[in-house]
């Protein structure tokens, strides 16, 4: 009987290891005793895990302190549901490398994924689930900061909102007085604790800039910086300001790492991760100087191998905090991408005002001797303005300016700035004919993107003759009204058949997949603002088949521009893509080539 009763007696005791009932009644403040577990479930179907805790023997466990066992790392399912395959691995590798894990000493990261890969969204779950867990069982950071181009802000924080709806509070400055961001800031560096009230702060480069001495006073767990290669020179104020704050966490978005040279893909590895290609001098030495000496077209064999040979090295270092995926993934989900080059001839009046400016420019005697001035440069921006349209250069011919003396008098009788006049223009007239014909065969919307406000003023005058609805966005709009005008415009329901915008203005990162189609008007000497501005269309939510018309003018500047950013790709296909198929460098005789004409040619890219 009494042996029974002692059987009897003992509590019922679940026979699994570590097994933890529910939680029961807690008095307050009283630690509940037990093994510590991670916050979402590592074992359930589809979750994401970000760290796995060793796998210990049976020994080792009995030996092990419970409260200091390490824990699985899973990602919010909430996120996990919704990332693609590709977006699974960005973010493994960004907690990979912001916790250390890649590169032993270092916490920096770039995502320099292509255009329209979901950035934003592997950046969001890297913030989310770095405020919320950790190996240790709390949270890795306290508080995030992410700063991106003043015309992003607002899209950062829907973005935020859109993912983690109600479940965290970002605080985005996008405007206010000096005293009041300044408070606000203050406020958010004070927060401490566990649960801090706000812990992500959504920031414009350019209002950081202004009050970096309130941000580096405390620290904050992770800074992003959205369109990274802003900070591709590191004199720059900007740089400085962001390098000061007091975080080792770093992770710089930029879907174009690599724009110009070398050296500016060095000052953006170095801000996340200073020190793993040593310093400036020790890159342009080390790495830069052989690279571009073997590129060179006089390059000798042993200068070549060697370039290789320093490429090779940069790339493996580089890749191992650099993750970058090209948009040939997004083809899996995205509708079709047509892409097309049209070379438009000059008009009759085009080719006779650029054949007076060749003859008559002083650019073109200086490089003759041999010279490069400022003045190449503006009669640069002269000859593409007059391929975009004669009325660009009237007010020059009026004046007189130089290489437009007597031009006034090939302009038609009674000519007048106050009408389009788009058959005086090639690229207007191909430009009015696709919007005719789109307009007349579908429902498609169009934006138009040019390097030029004026270009914008002719797109508008030619809404308005032939009565399209249209909405324009260039730089004197307020970022608030951008926003707007941009979500109307996405709208299947709103009337706009037009979107412009100024590539400058708006090339990074705003989303107009309301429109399917684009047109280049005119191209940038720089690939990656045209790019920026292309990926504008054919991205993440298109549901459309996508065409994008690069225009060029036949035989001109234009053609040459198109070229050089072969070129340039090519040097950032070398680096980042780790193509090896790589063009020669610009030379004095390729700039006198700028101011020549080919009349003869129906595309002098082509001939090529």
């Amino acid at each position: 009987e009494a042996f029974i009763r002692s059987i009897l007696s003992k509590p019922f005791k679940v026979p699994i290891p570590n097994y933890k009932g529910p939680l029961g009644l807690r008095s307050l403040g009283v630690k509940r005793a037990g093994v510590r577990s991670p916050l979402h479930d590592p074992f359930e179907e589809g979750a994401l895990v970000l760290y796995e805790p060793p796998v210990l023997s049976a020994h080792d466990q009995l030996k092990i302190d419970k409260d200091k066992a390490p824990v699985h790392v899973v990602v919010d399912p909430v996120l996990s549901r919704v990332l693609r395959p590709h977006q699974r691995e960005g973010v493994k590798f960004l907690w990979d490398c912001v916790t250390s894990r890649r590169i032993p000493g270092s916490h920096g990261c770039i995502m320099a994924d292509e255009m329209g890969l979901g950035k934003t969204l592997q950046c969001i779950t890297l913030m989310w689930t770095l405020l919320r867990q950790s190996p240790d069982c709390k949270p890795e950071i306290e508080k995030a900061v992410v700063v991106s181009p003043s015309s992003l802000v607002r899209n950062w924080y829907n973005e935020v909102e859109k993912w983690l709806g109600g479940r965290i509070q970002p605080l985005a400055i996008d405007g206010g007085s000096k005293e009041e961001i300044d408070r606000k800031l203050v406020g958010f560096m004070n927060q401490r604790g566990l649960r801090v009230p706000s812990p992500i702060l959504i920031i414009s480069y350019e209002t950081f800039r202004l009050h970096a001495e309130v941000l580096q006073k405390g620290s904050v767990g992770l800074v992003i910086c959205d369109e990274g290669h802003r900070l591709k020179n590191s004199e720059n104020q900007t740089y400085q300001a962001l390098n000061s704050l007091n975080t080792p966490r770093r992770v710089l978005i930029s879907g174009t790492p690599i724009q110009n040279d070398l050296l500016e893909y060095f000052s953006l590895v170095h801000f996340v991760n200073s020190g793993i290609l040593g310093t400036a001098q020790e890159f342009k030495r080390h790495f830069e100087m052989p690279i571009l000496k073997g590129r060179d077209a006089d390059a000798s064999e042993a200068e070549r191998h060697k370039g290789e040979e320093r490429l090779k090295e940069l790339i493996s270092i580089v890749n191992r905090c650099l993750i970058r995926r090209t948009s040939d993934i997004l083809s899996k989900y995205l509708p079709v991408k047509i892409e097309q080059v049209v070379c438009c001839r000059l008009t009759p009046l085009q080719t006779e005002l650029y054949k007076n400016f060749l003859k008559q420019a002083k650019p073109v005697e200086e490089l003759k001797e041999g010279k490069i001035s400022v003045s190449s440069l503006s009669s640069i921006t002269s000859l593409k303005k007059l391929c975009n349209h004669p009325a660009l250069i009237y007010d020059k011919c009026v004046e007189e300016e130089e290489g437009f003396m007597g031009a006034l008098d090939l302009f038609p009788a009674g000519y007048s700035t106050k009408s389009v006049e788009p058959q005086l223009s090639g690229k207007m007239l191909v430009l009015d004919y696709i919007l005719a014909v789109t307009k007349s065969t579908s429902n498609d919307k169009v934006v138009l993107v040019s390097n030029y406000t004026q270009t914008l003023d002719l797109f508008e005058k030619l809404c308005r003759n032939r009565r399209y609805l249209y909405v324009r966005l260039d730089g004197t709009m307020s970022i608030k009204k951008r926003a707007k005008i941009v979500e109307r415009f996405n709208s299947p329901s709103s009337p706009e058949f037009i979107f412009m915008l100024s590539s400058k203005a708006g090339g990074c990162g705003l989303n107009l997949i309301g429109a399917n189609r684009l047109v280049m008007f005119d191209p940038d000497w720089n690939p990656a603002n045209d790019e920026q501005a292309m990926a504008r269309v054919w991205r993440d939510g298109q549901k459309k088949m996508c065409y994008i018309y690069r225009l060029l003018s036949t035989g001109t500047i234009e053609e040459k521009i198109f070229q050089r950013q072969t070129h340039k790709k090519a040097l950032s296909s070398c680096v980042v893509d780790e193509e090896q198929d790589v063009e020669r460098h610009f030379s004095l005789g390729e700039l006198k080539e700028l101011f020549t004409l080919n009349e003869t040619t129906t595309s002098d890219t082509h001939d090529k």
